[in-house]
């Protein structure tokens, strides 16, 4: 009958199953909790929040192994997301710019503009007008990743695709690119 058919191959597939659900949560993105105490990826290290009661709303500060939030009235779990995003959008603009700025140079590019991106999928990406745009999740990422994409979005001003003289320009400013590309691959954009 169709019923034992399908048992059948039910129980033919159930390992694979088990094994493709525990995939996904190794892969799940961990739920922020926006509270004291709460890590979160900065630059390749582990930040612990420390909420700080205040007169004023100053903006959050990096302070050793803390992430310093200043709030108002209590502790609103959404204004501590809204100030850490904030924090994180500046310390990506500073940093993106500082490594475009150094590395355009090595590769004799120079692009139009740098821009961010809150794309769910790619790290960078870079337009035929000479536009680089960075994922702001980068900044969560040790900086020899973001490093490599930014060489690898820079690369592509002087070829626009990923054939192997692309490779041979990302090589010049990234030797070890191989590597890194493997690095990177295995970090999810939207679970980071």
């Amino acid at each position: 009958s169709s019923e034992k058919w399908l048992d059948s191959v039910l129980l033919d597939k159930a390992r694979w199953v088990v094994e493709k659900l525990d995939g996904w949560q190794v892969h799940a993105p961990k739920e922020t909790r926006w509270a004291e105490g709460e890590t979160i990826s900065y630059r390749g290290e582990l930040l612990s929040l420390r909420v700080v009661q205040s007169l004023f709303a100053a903006p959050a500060q990096k302070r050793l192994n803390e992430l310093w939030v200043f709030v108002v009235n209590g502790s609103e779990p959404a204004y501590i997301e809204k100030a850490v995003s904030r924090w994180y959008q500046h310390e990506a603009g500073q940093l993106f710019a500082e490594r475009v700025a150094y590395y355009a140079p090595l590769l004799n590019v120079a692009p139009r503009a740098v821009k961010h991106s809150s794309a769910k999928t790619q790290w960078g990406s870079c337009t035929a007008q000479g536009v680089v745009r960075l994922n702001l999740q980068l900044i969560k990422l040790p900086l020899r990743l973001i490093d490599y994409v930014v060489v690898h979005e820079l690369a592509h001003l002087r070829e626009m695709n990923h054939s192997a003289k692309f490779w041979d320009v990302v090589e010049m400013a990234c030797p070890d690119y191989a590597k890194l590309r493997n690095e990177i691959k295995g970090i999810s954009v939207s679970n980071i």
